[in-house]
């Protein structure tokens, strides 16, 4: 659907989009012959993204900034009245995220937060947009980034995993539903792997050898969805898709076989875990 999508032209609606993915995602419609909305909070990296792209685009192409807070619903519908007043939807890129510490049991104002974005940033985009792209009855692509957290769910930031699993839980029927209203739009998963965005920065200020850059997640991306697929987990230097195959697998047969929750991180389980990932 994504040829078909940019074949007929229009725009691209990418939230989160001042640097990182979200910024090598617009960087990529323009060359595939988008104009491109960037949505992400005011501020200097914003402003810095839209130059960069305009300068990319050319006169010709639209590239507009629009400072938005994606938790904001009545904020995400004036976007989209914004948005379809200058043309077309091409592709909705719902890729706004944070991370902030959280337990279990602790940080309760850090999940709220979490949550906010990276769960009700992407509805608030599905719901502001979905229904005028789906009456325009035109080719296009809905892009939701999830995360293997949200897939794995490894120990550490219990909101962040949470928020994540749901994000891929809503995608699923999503793109389930809109196969059923027969619409022209499909919609997909997008799960970078270790990828150096501004948010890994905050933490390394180099690249370590094992991260893709955002532009080899978004090639990885355009490439999977251009074939078709739904679930589009990226491989990084370290972990290969088969590596990815395993331990999805294995996190799957935590259910099938009764195991202990996560335990590819319990004790009793190392052995069994590092053989299943060996295994052929």
């Amino acid at each position: 659907m994504y040829s078909e999508a940019i074949e007929k032209g229009g725009l691209a609606v990418v939230t989160g989009a001042a640097n990182g993915v979200g910024k090598a995602a617009a960087q990529r419609f323009i060359q595939d012959g988008l104009g491109v909305v960037l949505v992400d909070l005011a501020g200097e990296a914003l402003d810095r993204a839209k130059a960069e792209l305009r300068d990319l685009a050319g006169a010709s192409t639209i590239v507009q900034a629009v400072a938005t807070d994606v938790t904001d619903t009545g904020a995400m519908t004036a976007l989209a009245d914004r948005v379809f007043a200058l043309g077309e939807v091409a592709v909705l890129m719902n890729n706004a995220g944070i991370a902030l510490p959280t337990g279990s049991w602790e940080n309760a104002e850090n999940w709220r937060k979490l949550l906010e974005v990276n769960l009700f940033g992407v509805m608030n985009g599905v719901h502001a947009f979905l229904p005028r792209m789906i009456e325009a009855a035109r080719p296009a692509v809905v892009i939701n980034t999830g995360s293997k957290q949200g897939i794995t769910t490894p120990p550490g930031n219990a909101a962040y995993n949470t928020s994540k699993a749901a994000v891929k839980v809503m995608t699923e029927m999503l793109a389930h539903d809109l196969r059923q209203a027969d619409a022209k739009i499909t919609a997909h998963l997008f799960v970078p792997g270790f990828t150096y965005t501004g948010m890994i920065e905050r933490f390394m200020p180099e690249k370590p050898a094992a991260a893709w850059t955002s532009e080899e997640a978004i090639a990885y991306l355009l490439k999977r969805m251009s074939n078709g697929d739904f679930y589009i987990l990226c491989p990084d230097n370290d972990v290969s898709e088969e590596r990815d195959r395993k331990r999805v697998e294995w996190a799957v047969g935590d259910i099938i076989n009764n195991r202990p929750a996560l335990s590819r991180w319990h004790p009793d389980y190392a052995d069994a875990f590092a053989a299943h990932e060996a295994s052929e």
